[in-house]
């Protein structure tokens, strides 16, 4: 039959001059998903296809072979013209690709191999859940997964693979496609195949699955059956765990070294806490000893800044205990104490006979006694003008002159201070020596107070209790809702107020188990008992309430007027008998308790 017979059959017929690009383009308009190429006599010569499934068909046939060996056995050979008769016969689709003078030069083919594979994986797709999707569609969705998917037919074939399969595992589409798992796992391309696994067991299969490229990958292949149970289908999700193989790695490393840090950080604490009577959980406490651990080596001045009873006296012994001088003396003095006409005889000792009522072998003063020690000059802020002047002579020098002698005494003292007030705001008022300051401030030591280390409240807690328990043959336990409570307290005597709340009530509860109830109304948050000339109750004891009234007396006077002196003066008593008193309610204690 002529060409233009082909024509009136509506066979396909190009103009003349178009290229094979062209003509496979018409095709594939035409309805074709894809179809082999062969010249006039009948080698084939390209491809043409739009799909992965088709590629995978048609990638199988070998280029420069003649077409009625690739497809069914009754294709006809093409020689110029075109049997028409024979092309419907045995279904065979062809576009013929015609020369300007008419002639065939080539023609793109589709045969029933290829019209029974497409319309098989088509019914294969319409099948799954009776999806409206198109071919298209469906792998436009496959395509947007950022999880691999991998897909073959009942059999292991190899049908589909998406770009994020390419991406995690490194394997290209074209050396998967159209190929058995069979194969890809004998070959080594991946070491354990899970599709294989669903076909022998029938159920979804989860696997670890490396690839030849190094990669690793967690693989879960579920199987798609028809009506009758037949697996025709298993797609697999690939999901790269390289990755976090590699975070989980690096978090056992983590691990590991965390543990070092946290045995290392122990023993630091081990060395640092050397001392029973230092208890440091919080963050600032441990600082603190480590800064008084480094300064404790040299023998450098120190000023030790914070409120009453936060431990300055503590922190004072244990940078003695850790320094060169731990087997010398160490001497506290509080400055505050001291009556005014007693503080140089005692700083520095005097000579037999140097005054009335003077011990007649004469007396060695504290810095004397000290030499080759520590010297801990508590409440420094209380000492009188005149007594700051000979201090500072003596830190100067390093020498001291007893009352009544002539003759300079060297000394070899290592000096700590502390005080609770604001020497920078004496220094303006004319209370305290400028000079004397900057010679003590050498180094300063702040030491907060206890409502800024919450988190020493409870070990403080355990070691007074400990303490108690050991000393008076108890065993006492504090209740949950009274430790609570005490770690709420704001505590303005910080530790010195808790230890004495601690022995109050282990001393004062009935029960083993010290509940909130056994604490003081001020922890609790009562306001406490309030008597008024006007009013009387039942049950009031005197001497506790003469003794709130008074340690309530006390307190407000050193608020106001910061030093022992000037709040003694108010109350109309002597400052030793002040300091004497305060101390005590500072304590918190009654003298019965003590005994």
């Amino acid at each position: 039959m002529k060409v233009k017979e082909l024509m009136t059959k509506k066979v396909l017929v190009l103009k003349p001059n178009n290229t094979f690009e062209e003509a496979a383009k018409l095709f594939i308009e035409n309805g074709i998903d894809g179809a082999p190429v062969v010249d006039k006599d009948g080698k084939l010569i390209s491809i043409i296809t739009k799909t992965d499934l088709m590629k995978a068909i048609l990638n199988k046939w070998k280029m420069n072979e003649r077409i009625e060996t690739l497809g069914p056995k009754k294709v006809t050979t093409i020689n110029g013209e075109m049997n028409l008769e024979d092309v419907l016969k045995y279904k065979v689709s062809r576009l013929p690709i015609i020369d300007k003078n008419n002639k065939i030069i080539g023609i793109i083919t589709q045969t029933d191999l290829i019209n029974n594979l497409v319309e098989k994986i088509t019914k294969k797709y319409r099948d799954l859940k009776n999806t409206k999707l198109s071919l298209m569609e469906l792998d436009s969705v496959i395509e947007c997964s950022y999880d691999g998917i991998y897909i073959t037919d009942g059999e292991g074939n190899t049908i589909k693979v998406n770009n994020a399969y390419e991406r995690i595992t490194g394997l290209k589409k074209e050396a998967v496609l159209g190929r058995n798992m069979r194969e890809l796992e004998l070959e080594g391309f991946i070491s354990q195949s899970a599709t294989l696994l669903v076909l022998k067991n029938g159920e979804t299969t989860t696997i670890q699955q490396e690839f030849n490229t190094g990669v690793k990958v967690l693989v879960s292949s579920n199987p798609i059956f028809d009506k009758s149970g037949k697996i025709i289908m298993v797609v697999t999700n690939v999901r790269d765990v390289t990755q976090l193989y590699e975070l989980k790695e690096q978090l056992q490393r983590n691990k590991e070294i965390t543990r070092k840090y946290v045995s290392e950080i122990e023993e630091m604490r081990t060395q640092l806490l050397n001392t029973s009577e230092i208890v440091a959980e919080d963050h600032r406490t441990i600082e603190i000893i480590q800064l008084a651990n480094r300064i404790a080596k040299v023998d450098t001045t120190i000023l030790m800044l914070g409120e009453t009873g936060a431990g300055k006296d503590q922190i004072a012994k244990h940078i003695h205990k850790v320094s060169k001088r731990s087997k010398k003396q160490f001497i506290k003095v509080n400055c505050g104490a001291i009556p005014t006409s007693l503080i140089e005889s005692e700083f520095f000792g005097y000579e037999k006979g140097a005054f009335t009522g003077a011990n007649k072998e004469g007396k060695i003063g504290l810095f004397e006694l000290a030499s080759g020690g520590t010297i801990f000059l508590d409440e420094v802020g209380e000492l009188p003008m005149d007594m700051q002047v000979k201090l500072l002579r003596v830190l100067q020098e390093m020498e001291v002159v007893r009352i009544g002698g002539t003759k300079s005494i060297k000394i070899d003292v290592r000096v700590l201070a502390a005080t609770n007030r604001d020497l920078e705001e004496m220094i303006k008022k004319k209370q305290f020596r400028e000079d004397l300051y900057y010679r003590l401030n050498v180094v300063p030591l702040y030491i907060p107070p206890l409502r800024e280390r919450k988190q020493d409240i409870f070990p403080l807690i355990n070691f007074f209790l400990t303490q108690l328990n050991k000393k008076y043959n108890f065993n006492k336990v504090f209740a949950s809702d009274a430790l609570n409570c005490l770690y709420e307290y704001n505590w303005p005597g910080n530790v010195r107020e808790l230890k004495n709340i601690v022995e109050r009530v282990v001393i004062m509860s009935e029960d083993d188990k010290i509940k909130r109830l056994d604490l003081p109304k001020n922890i609790i948050g009562s306001n406490g008992m309030v008597v008024t000339l006007n009013t009387f109750e039942e049950g009031i004891n005197l001497k506790e309430t003469l003794d709130s009234i008074e340690g309530k007396l006390i307190k407000k006077a050193y608020d106001k007027y910061g030093n022992v002196r000037a709040a003694a003066k108010s109350l109309g008593i002597d400052p030793s008998t002040f300091v004497r008193k305060r101390q005590k309610y500072i304590n918190n204690i009654d003298a019965q308790y003590k005994t």
